[in-house]
């Protein structure tokens, strides 16, 4: 267990947090979150807050894994696989429960487990036959748009309510839209490959 994979079981640890967090029936047991006003017409609860903040400093641990294994040549076979677990349980456990609470729509997360599954399937039948599938520039950028797209979010798409532009929603739909463009570009590049 190295150090590399400590923080992406502390990511991990985080996203159980954040989820407890976002679902937890604070009112049910007497405990109402605290609300924020701002601007005297923007009313926030301050568990997004929470839950947001953490969501950053839980993004910020998927760079920093990737990058001490790269720079110290710890990658291992567990390690790969805790960061994709890590990664999905972070992302897709939010994008469901902004959904079942309203504040997205539900195709978002519909459509992104269904893409990461896709993209999943890909990648193992591929190993399978001892190649490899690259990184394509459409699930970077799709991962960037989906990340901030989810901070805003919880950020109630702070500052940009103030204006009355919905910069989380356009993340979003952005990040969707990628979503699917990139399974497709996975399947293209490893056609020959999926079918030989």
């Amino acid at each position: 267990m190295n150090l590399p994979n400590k923080i992406t079981l502390a990511r991990i640890f985080l996203t159980v947090l954040i989820v407890i967090i976002l679902i937890f029936p604070f009112d049910a047991v007497g405990l109402s979150a605290t609300k924020l006003f701002i601007n005297e017409a923007i009313v926030v609860d301050i568990k997004y807050f929470i839950a947001g903040a953490l969501f950053i400093i839980a993004s910020l641990t998927d760079f920093l894994d990737g990058y001490l294994a790269r720079k110290y040549n710890l990658i291992t076979d567990l390690g790969k696989m805790l960061d994709a677990i890590a990664d999905k349980f972070l992302v897709n456990s939010v994008l469901i429960i902004l959904a079942s609470q309203g504040l997205i729509h539900p195709i978002i997360p519909v459509i992104i487990v269904t893409r990461d599954t896709v993209v999943d399937i890909i990648k193992m039948i591929v190993g399978s036959k001892k190649e490899v599938v690259a990184a394509i520039k459409s699930g970077k950028f799709k991962t960037a748009f989906l990340m901030v797209g989810i901070v805003l979010t919880l950020f109630n798409n702070l500052p940009f309510e103030l204006i009355n532009i919905k910069v989380s929603d356009v993340l979003l739909i952005i990040a969707t839209v990628l979503a699917v463009y990139s399974a497709i570009q996975y399947y293209q590049i490893n056609k020959k490959i999926l079918l030989s």
